[in-house]
């Protein structure tokens, strides 16, 4: 006969402690901000994107928004849609949706790490990362998702490398190689205090 195990006791969180404790909620209002950012980025890529297909089908006004949003400095203004004017509109948009993915994972990682638990164990939509995310986690996933929309204005420029000067196109590159250097370096720590036993080995 089995005999059932006496649940432990919850012990008595003091005034103080618990007050320190439930002041996390103090974030829930900057996590519902970041939520109404992620409302524009949602206007913004739709407003980018229906002006790009109102310039496929030859709407001037479209055309000149898209123009505009394209443009640099120096540059001979073109007279109609090109190859070029569309992989800059469609880098945009993608650079849109990489700062989208961005927000959502300092929305939920943040949100279940520092606030609350969120009970999405069974839920067929939660995401993969979720179930072992934590604040080191956190950090790297935000340092790869900080490179690539690095890469994405990286390469937006280098595209119009010929209407910039080296010292601003080895700048971008220099900040670039930076965010990258960063994030393998907050990646080997995570690695060194996730498993300090293997790293004492080496």
């Amino acid at each position: 006969m089995n005999e059932s195990r006496p649940t432990p006791a919850r012990k008595k969180i003091g005034l103080v402690p618990n007050l320190i404790f439930m002041s996390r909620w103090l974030q829930l209002p900057l996590y519902l901000g970041l939520i109404l950012a992620q409302c524009v980025y949602v206007y913004h890529f739709w407003v980018e994107l229906s002006d790009l297909i109102g310039a496929v089908l030859g709407n001037p006004s479209s055309l000149a928004h898209i123009l505009d949003a394209v443009a640099v400095n120096g540059a001979l203004r073109p007279d109609k849609l090109n190859e070029q004017t569309i992989m800059l509109v469609v880098l945009a948009l993608i650079d849109v949706v990489m700062i989208s993915n961005l927000l959502i994972m300092v929305i939920v990682g943040g949100y279940e790490t520092f606030v609350s638990r969120m009970n999405l164990e069974s839920h067929p939509d939660q995401p993969e990362w979720l179930s072992h995310v934590n604040a080191s986690v956190l950090k790297v996933k935000l340092a790869t998702a900080i490179i690539g929309i690095s890469s994405i204005h990286l390469l937006k420029t280098f595209i119009n490398a010929n209407l910039y000067d080296q010292k601003t196109l080895m700048a971008q590159t220099g900040i670039h190689l930076t965010f990258l250097l960063s994030a393998m370096a907050i990646a080997f720590c995570d690695r060194l205090m996730s498993h300090p036993e293997a790293s004492a080995r080496h």
